[in-house]
């Protein structure tokens, strides 16, 4: 392309922008939709109330050392990457995509909260095995392992790229959930979940999330703790997020799920629990103690 032929090509540009400024595309409220026949030529948004994204960050990828060790690092990212996706699949993701060194996907409909959350328990709980796993084979490995964030809020969405070109086509999802649950992936550790405030406020009701299981010392409502998902704006609520540290128990986790999965939310073996969990003084020590703790060490990490 020549010299002349850049500057036509930007004022081309350029009169595209004004006339799409100049229109209003319409916009239309929909409950469900279909990816496949998302708009690509016609001025038309869809827009969902209320969408739930999870998305699956692997750390460390770029340690993996794609040069010295290609397929290695191929198998790697088979293994990994791969099964998450078949993670999403599993739970009725109505969208999944492959994004950089990991995936997310997003829920809407029927007990969206409910599949985007046992989606998101699914893949840090793969992630332990998994590294288990890598970590036998290389010894050597770079320490890596998904970070799991979830977010959700109202979103437009349309298909964008080349008209003629399905290859070349993409949906878009405007607003803030995949990119909420991006940030709140990249703020905390592998193996752990990071859900947002507004993800909180919809599960901390339900007593097959809040609490543990059964098992050893009886149900515990320590699994989750407060942690700041500092990447979001000063001022913004979703930045008081909570982290999950368990997994799927090997004697209850097949169980809670499915009683998830059905919209059930009460257990008779945690009423205690519930009683008295709205932050005690004792509680809220704890937490405000590991939240120091963290906030320190990814100072430390950041050279501060």
């Amino acid at each position: 392309m020549t010299t002349n032929d850049v500057l036509s090509f930007l004022n081309e540009l350029d009169a595209d922008v004004r006339k799409e400024l100049d229109a209003t595309p319409k916009v239309e409220d929909k409950d469900q939709i279909d990816v496949a026949t998302l708009p690509i030529e016609a001025r038309r948004w869809h827009r969902l109330s209320d969408v739930v994204a999870v998305v699956a960050d692997l750390k460390g990828s770029t340690k993996l050392g794609v040069r010295k060790y290609p397929s290695s690092t191929a198998s790697i990212y088979e293994a990994s990457t791969g099964r998450v996706v078949k993670i999403f699949n599993s739970f009725d993701a109505d969208f999944i995509a492959i994004q950089g060194d990991g995936a997310f996907a997003l829920f809407w409909g029927e007990l969206r909260y409910e599949r985007a959350t046992c989606a998101g328990i699914t893949i840090k709980t793969f992630s332990e095995s998994l590294v288990s796993r890598l970590e036998k084979r290389w010894p050597s490995l770079p320490e890596t392992g998904f970070k799991v964030g979830i977010a959700a809020s109202q979103v437009l969405t349309k298909r964008l790229g080349t008209p003629r070109n399905p290859a070349e086509q993409e949906p878009v999802w405007a607003g803030k959930a995949v990119n909420y649950a991006a940030k709140a992936a990249q703020s905390t550790e592998r193996h752990l979940m990071m859900v947002t405030a507004t993800i909180w406020e919809k599960l901390h009701n339900n007593d097959y999330i809040r609490y543990s299981c059964s098992c050893e010392n009886g149900p515990s409502d320590t699994i989750w703790y407060e942690d700041t998902i500092e990447s979001l704006p000063d001022g913004d609520t979703d930045s008081k997020g909570h982290v999950l540290k368990s997994s799927w128990c090997v004697n209850h986790g097949s169980e809670y799920c499915e009683y998830i999965l059905k919209g059930k939310r009460k257990r008779s073996d945690v009423e205690h629990l519930r009683k008295n969990s709205p932050n005690s003084g004792m509680r809220a020590a704890i937490e405000s103690k590991e939240e120091r703790e963290r906030r320190d060490q990814r100072a430390r990490r950041r050279g501060l």
